[in-house]
């Protein structure tokens, strides 16, 4: 259920049993405006819930991956991925709101240390570069990945995901090939090819 049909259901039954209750004092039905629930904290409950569901998702992801070399690829995917397909779910307001919540805060730290440890990981292997710190780099990740949200299809978000990738990489490391633009249909809006040069 969308947060703000959850919201309006919780608020609606709330609403009913409250007016259909007397005032002790005066006799009179307790009106519209009386002891209802607040929708913001309720909007902010639900967002809670799906944000540490979306880290359960994540930890599930990276223990699911036993490979040092791909572990990271598969939650960065994950993560961008969850991104994209919560992009519109709420405007500009609700959604500074929302993350105005220590809990948010918190899990947010979470997914940071999460991100830091596979970055650590690949970097004590070789794999990823040693020059940056791990916390840095798990940052970049994270707010790279960020524009997942407004991409048109799950291929260009693993294309983001792979160029993400590739500034993690130690210079001179071969770049991984990001996936094909067909991977999950054309995206939107025209496509513009360079032109041949004349002979």
């Amino acid at each position: 259920m969308a947060p703000h049909a959850a919201a309006r259901q919780m608020e609606g039954e709330k609403g009913h049993a409250e007016d259909g209750r007397t005032d002790q004092e005066g006799g009179h039905p307790a009106g519209p405006g009386r002891r209802r629930p607040d929708v913001e904290s309720i909007l902010v409950a639900w967002h809670e819930r799906q944000v540490a569901h979306h880290l359960e998702q994540l930890a599930a992801v990276r223990d699911r991956v036993t490979d040092t070399g791909q572990r990271l690829r598969a939650v960065l995917e994950a993560y961008a991925l969850i991104a994209y397909e919560r992009h519109g779910h709420h405007g500009s307001d609700m959604a500074a709101l929302l993350h105005q919540s220590p809990a948010i805060t918190q899990a947010h730290q979470r997914l940071l240390a999460l991100v830091r440890d596979l970055v650590a990981e690949g970097a004590a292997a070789g794999a990823l570069r040693a020059d940056v710190e791990a916390d840095e780099l798990a940052a970049y990740c994270l707010h790279a990945l960020g524009a997942a949200a407004g991409l048109p299809s799950k291929a260009a978000v693993r294309r983001l995901v792979a160029v993400t990738l590739a500034g993690l990489r130690p210079a001179g490391h071969a770049i991984e090939a990001a996936g094909s633009p067909d991977e999950d249909g054309p995206a939107h809006g025209p496509r513009h090819h360079p032109r041949h040069a004349s002979r």
